[in-house]
């Protein structure tokens, strides 16, 4: 089959949010967003071998592309609406495209946001993009860079699971709680939407907490201290490190994808899943304690050509 045989059979669906007026089959799609909503656009590109293990189901590429974009918006504060799909791929497996194409669309339909255009092209190794669109209320949209002096500095879920998770993987062990939270992230969307207008400053968790808060610290032109024993960690992950390899993990671990705000405490009452792990500081730089004490776990993230 050809590219546009592909693409009708696997990514053509019925489109059901409102603002579409052409989606898949043009040159481009056309959407009219409502009046008085902010545009939010952000877009993440997963590569073989890179950001998932050669070997990874299809199925899981397929969600887990959709859902690292959702965990943006949802930093954004912001609701998710439309999406558009750049996959390469060496071959046309029949197969892996109907597992690849369930995987996006139960990431997709979880939000309600429907497939609007795209391109497929063949390559050596497959490379998935997406490109989410979502709307806020005119000027709601959540920044890096509103943290202020004596924020507390909170986390949502639990930290260094996915990491983990990858881990695991490499060593070819099995751990379904830890694995599937690599393979298919929950997007904290309902909580970015509950934070607009009671957080300062969001960022998600993709590269690492201590790297990840840093970026926010420094967007807003603040310090931050960090309570490391305080950090949210799952019983799962205590059953399978100890404490040191938990809390590296958990600070300088990547792709867990919940948030990471600063609020004033009573700002964030009636909101679940949170812990308060520190606070914002004058001055630069993140401060690291642990018993009472400034340990050095300085680590920028993982970054790409380094």
């Amino acid at each position: 089959m050809d590219e546009f045989e592909l693409i009708r059979r696997y990514f053509d669906r019925t489109t059901r949010t409102p603002g579409i007026v052409t989606g898949i089959g043009d040159d481009g799609a056309v959407l009219r967003p409502p009046p008085g909503r902010d545009q939010v656009q952000v877009i993440d590109t997963l590569v073989e071998g890179v950001h998932f293990p050669i070997e990874t189901a299809a199925a899981d590429i397929g969600y887990r592309v959709v859902a690292v974009n959702l965990s943006d918006v949802a930093a954004m504060g912001a609701t998710p609406c439309w999406m558009t799909l750049a996959l390469t791929l060496s071959r046309a497996d029949p197969d892996w495209l109907a597992d690849f194409s369930a995987g996006l669309f139960e990431a997709a339909n979880e939000f309600d946001v429907d497939l609007v255009g795209g391109d497929v092209t063949r390559g050596e190794q497959v490379v998935a993009t997406v490109q989410v669109s979502a709307e806020v209320e005119t000027g709601g949209a959540l920044l890096r860079s509103g943290a202020e002096v004596g924020d507390t500095v909170f986390v949502t879920g639990t930290l260094g699971d996915a990491a983990a998770g990858l881990l695991l993987l490499g060593s070819n062990e099995s751990d379904t709680f830890l694995v599937g939270r690599f393979l298919r992230p929950s997007a904290r969307v309902e909580t970015g939407r509950q934070l607009v207008g009671r957080a300062n400053a969001v960022i998600d968790v993709s590269d690492g907490l201590v790297g990840d808060l840093g970026k926010l610290l420094a967007a807003s032109g603040v310090g931050g201290e960090l309570e490391i024993d305080r950090l949210p960690v799952s019983d799962a992950l205590k059953a399978r490190f100890d404490e040191t390899e938990q809390m590296r993990l958990a600070l300088t671990g990547g792709d867990d994808y919940e948030l990471c705000f600063t609020a004033r405490p009573d700002a964030v009452e009636g909101i679940a899943n949170v812990t308060a792990i520190g606070r914002v500081t004058d001055g630069d730089g993140l401060h690291c304690r642990k018993d009472g004490r400034i340990v050095d776990y300085a680590s920028s993230g993982y970054r790409h050509f380094l």
